[in-house]
């Protein structure tokens, strides 16, 4: 990993890591940490919080320590330390020699609780869980103290001593803080900082059945490590006082904890409990199953590391909690793959071809570039011969308007290749299924072009079926239907927004002979269907298994879709005929109508617009930056050239923007949102406010 420029990714974390270098709050150095819980695999939230933590650390010449959070023996595992270890390195980080654990520090952390026992700050409690939460209040009442508040100190010491003996059984004690039960903030209630737990633990094993609390292990291990910026989520606002409360009172090396928005991706779920779930239950196969949001599944599907790093830097890093469209982080891996992929053809689902006046038994080796990106990777030979596969959604016997792919008396280019057309089709008897074309092919266009200048508008990826591989091909979608599964709304289970379609297996697809032996986790673009990866578990040089990392942009799917109609179907929409269509004043009124539920999913917010250009090539559109209080400047492409020829006088207005809008590819680049605009005839207008609005408040 190289440092990037600081001032290039600034956010409000770094802006307070300048400021603190500036005054030398801490000497002039830098010290995060990435503090993993060791009870499940790392997944792209984890990514995000990888990315800033051991990012800071080298745009700024610091550290990183990685350290893990191990203080709960029941559900942690040696495997899951392994697998997070080989996340981070994999995305491109290291640790050095800076490898903890908050076990290391097991000693110490019960040194600091006796020396809070003697200094009159804790107490042993023998009040049990239902007891304790009944004593602790709500939000709007304060909590009452235990009766055991005001042991007096000594006793409190050899309780302790006695529970570190395993005297008592597990639940039976607990040590708490005593801070103030009427605190406005439930978390300074006298929280718990040690329980009793007689459980082996895969680093201490037997010597401990008492174990410290998250919030007391989290700051004291930063402390001895000398961290001086203790990065966390969102989560942890709330704890912060207790987390300053503790080493305040400790007198020790105080860091400083910030906070920040963890990362939310659509259709999927973050919560390593629930993805848990997931496995336990065999909704998933393993927790590095392709459609999970793991490091370890995003590997296994195909991502590439720079492609999520890269995605952790453009969500950027703000103090807003939002939701991130898995379609930006799928734009992330096809920009990364498209340039540095091998291309080759492969058949998903094969149709036979015959080629009938070409001779039989004849194999001849074309020419196909590697990749049209990348000169430099040269190209390669595919065989070519009379028996082929092609796709079996590349003919269509009765097509449709706008189908230009082969169909009888229709001649197409064969990537690579000849013209082909389509003389005769066989079917099956019994069914009527198509199960073979002959076609014959014009000798005088190999390589693609006609010479009398003859254009077909179509090109098809083939292999010859007599050097093609058989393989098995494994097409991914989102594991959930739900953009947000979290979101209980009626009453049901995250898992009832499984996606029943979400892995499709295909086990008589062919590849091209040059992928004989294709290492696990290589990754190839198979031409016009996709990128795919030879799968890290499953794959053999006796049978290759491909997964796919995501898909290319398909041309026939948008027409079908802006025309409602289905492949091989009348060329007539879906929905609705002229005769049937409303009149202008009920699509008005239709328009009009939207439930308050309908509106609140549309997340407006106050944008500033921070730079403001012209595109090259499109007089309608003006590029926007607009800064959405995110960390990072928002690329949006907006209509409104023609209002606004002097785009420079945008620069600084706030606008409405639309931030939940999926990300759209445009050939001039990915715009992510949408700003609002009165439009009337012959003008244009956005819509600003006033004040002193920040980016990123919410507009209702």
């Amino acid at each position: 990993m190289t440092s990037n420029d600081p001032k290039s990714t600034s956010n409000f974390i770094r802006n307070i890591v300048e400021d603190d270098m500036k005054t030398n709050k801490y000497g002039g150095r830098l010290l995060t940490r990435f503090p993993p819980e060791p009870n499940g695999y790392l997944h792209i939230g984890h990514a995000k919080s990888i990315c800033l933590n051991f990012g800071l650390a080298l745009d700024y010449k610091g550290l990183c320590n990685l350290r893990f959070d191990d203080t709960n023996p029941t559900k942690e595992e040696v495997e899951y330390v392994d697998s997070i270890k080989e996340d981070v390195k994999w995305l491109g980080f290291d640790w050095d020699d800076r490898e903890y654990y908050a076990s290391d520090y097991f000693e110490q952390l019960y040194q600091y609780a006796l020396q809070l026992i003697r200094a009159g700050k804790a107490y042993v409690c023998d009040l049990s869980p239902e007891e304790m939460r009944q004593y602790r209040g709500t939000l709007t009442e304060p909590g009452k103290d235990s009766p055991y508040r005001n042991r007096p100190v000594q006793e409190n010491v050899e309780l302790f001593e006695r529970m570190r003996a395993g005297e008592f059984p597990d639940g039976s004690r607990v040590l708490r803080a005593k801070i103030d039960m009427a605190s406005p903030n439930l978390n300074m209630r006298d929280p718990v900082m040690y329980r009793i737990l007689h459980a082996e633990h895969h680093r201490t094993g037997k010597k401990w059945c008492i174990y410290p609390i998250y919030d007391f292990a989290h700051g004291q291990s930063d402390s001895i490590e000398g961290i001086t910026h203790s990065i966390c989520t969102l989560e942890f606002e709330d704890h912060r006082p207790l987390y300053d409360w503790f080493l305040d009172a400790l007198g020790v090396h105080h860091p400083q904890q910030i906070e920040f928005a963890r990362l939310n991706l659509s259709h999927t779920v973050m919560s390593k409990r629930r993805l848990l779930q997931l496995v336990e239950e065999g909704h998933v196969s393993a927790w590095d199953d392709p459609r999970m949001p793991t490091i370890s599944g995003l590997r296994r599907r195909g991502y590439t590391p720079e492609s999520i790093r890269n995605f952790c830097e453009r969500i950027g890093v703000a103090k807003r909690e939002s939701m991130v469209d898995t379609a930006l982080l799928e734009h992330c891996v096809r920009e990364d793959l498209n340039k540095g992929a091998p291309r080759v053809m492969a058949v998903l689902r094969p149709l036979r071809v015959v080629i009938d006046n070409y001779p039989e038994g004849r194999m001849e080796e074309l020419e196909a570039l590697n990749n049209p990106e990348d000169p430099s990777m040269g190209t390669r030979k595919v065989p070519f011969s009379q028996v082929l596969y092609i796709e079996e959604e590349d003919f269509l016997e009765n097509p449709p308007k706008k189908f230009y792919r082969l169909a009888p008396g229709r001649e197409v280019r064969l990537r690579y290749a000849y013209f082909i057309k389509c003389v005769k089709v066989v079917k099956d008897e019994k069914t009527g299924q198509v199960t073979e074309l002959r076609c014959t092919y014009d000798p005088e266009t190999r390589g693609g072009d006609a010479p009398d200048g003859r254009k077909v508008k179509a090109t098809l990826h083939w292999v010859s079926a007599e050097h093609a591989i058989p393989a098995e091909v494994r097409l991914y979608d989102h594991l959930f239907t739900k953009a947000d599964p979290s979101d209980e709304e009626g009453g049901l289970d995250f898992k009832a927004h499984l996606n029943p379609n979400s892995l499709e297996i295909l086990r008589s697809s062919h590849i091209e002979p040059s992928l004989a032996g294709a290492p696990p986790g290589s990754r190839y673009q198979f031409e016009r269907l996709g990128y795919f990866c030879v799968d890290s578990v499953d794959s053999t040089d006796q049978r290759l298994v491909f997964n796919r990392t995501v898909t290319l942009r398909d041309e026939w799917a948008k027409i079908q879709k802006s025309q409602g109609t289905r492949e091989g179907a009348p060329d007539v929409p879906l929905q609705a005929t002229a005769s049937s269509a409303p009149d202008r004043e009920e699509v008005k009124s239709m328009a009009q109508e939207m439930t308050i539920q309908d509106f609140s999913k549309v997340d407006l917010r106050v944008g500033v617009i921070r730079e403001a250009g012209l595109v090259e090539g499109a007089d309608r559109l003006l590029r926007l930056m607009v800064d959405l209080g995110e960390g990072r400047l928002r690329q949006i492409f907006a209509g409104i050239r023609t209002a606004y020829p002097d785009p420079a006088i945008l620069v600084g207005k706030r606008v409405i923007a639309v931030a939940n809008l999926k990300p759209r590819q445009m050939k001039f680049g990915l715009s992510e949102g949408m700003i609002l605009a009165g439009v009337g005839k012959d003008r244009i207008g956005i819509a600003t406010f006033e004040g002193d609005l920040l980016p990123g408040d919410k507009v209702s």
